[in-house]
């Protein structure tokens, strides 16, 4: 297959977000023409996928790179010999997990939020999936704020809320606060940045109309008119933009395996 712009198809998933583009092949390289046009892609759709792809780790990371430069992620993990290829799975070999994240439910969440510069872009690709769940579920969150009433979007003005890891020691010094509503900064339009994962708190609120604000909010961003979730296929390499999307992974037996590699992209970026 070669990658250039006649072969090239975007077809939407016909859900809230989301295209698979067809007539690319990630493990050869891209002209600008063809990363501009992907580029573009993903600004529309926010979430893009490529079925069948056979890519090494170094293929991963110069497709990343396409977008932004990729970086090893903050957790610490096993040594490797791509270091920006972090990896996800539940798999243990001689007693210790080689990746991330076991097999339970990851509630909704923009990749890294709890960072000064949260994580731009952010790539998967499946190496083995379960037989039963894994999913991964992913929310337009500018669709969501854009059914907001005036009403709830004039109060959203102006307020920023707390990020936070769950893990204390993956969090940065201090606390990381970011504005309810994102401006992106390639279109410009605005989206709902809260989330149940690592969204803690609202600031300058009361405990009470804090958390009752970010129930309302998380609430309206889960429904289902704007979730669209992918179904894994071994060789599925995903890309999404966290700036306008949160995901979630749906949890899968304990039992099966899962291994996953990732990379990341941060842009160095403070949400607007």
């Amino acid at each position: 297959m070669s990658n250039t712009l006649q072969h090239i198809e975007v077809i939407p998933t016909g859900g809230a977000l989301g295209a698979e583009i067809k007539g690319v092949d990630v493990s050869q390289s891209f002209s600008p023409a063809v990363s501009a046009a992907v580029h573009q892609a993903l600004l529309d759709h926010c979430v893009l996928y490529f079925r069948d792809q056979h890519i090494s780790d170094e293929d991963q990371v110069r497709f990343t790179r396409y977008f932004g430069e990729p970086v090893p992620h903050v957790r610490k993990q096993q040594d490797r010999r791509v270091k920006e290829i972090f990896i996800i799975s539940n798999v243990k070999e001689n007693g210790e997990a080689i990746g991330a994240l076991g097999n339970a439910d990851i509630s909704f969440h923009s990749d890294l939020s709890y960072m000064p510069e949260p994580g731009t872009l952010s790539t998967l690709y499946a190496i083995e999936i379960p037989r039963t769940g894994g999913e991964t579920l992913w929310c337009n969150c500018y669709a969501a704020y854009e059914a907001l009433d005036e009403t709830m979007k004039t109060r959203l003005a102006g307020l920023r809320a707390v990020h936070r890891h769950y893990v204390e020691d993956q969090n940065p010094p201090g606390h990381v606060a970011h504005p309810v509503v994102r401006i992106h900064s390639e279109t410009g339009r605005q989206s709902l940045y809260v989330g149940p994962h690592l969204t803690k708190y609202i600031v300058g609120l009361q405990e009470e109309e804090s958390d009752e604000l970010l129930k309302t909010l998380c609430t309206h961003v889960m429904q289902p008119r704007f979730i669209w979730t992918h179904e894994w296929r071994v060789d599925d390499l995903v890309i999404w933009d966290n700036r306008p999307t949160m995901h979630r992974r749906a949890p899968f037996p304990e039992t099966e395996r899962r291994i996953m590699k990732r990379t990341q992209v941060f842009g160095h970026e403070i949400p607007v």
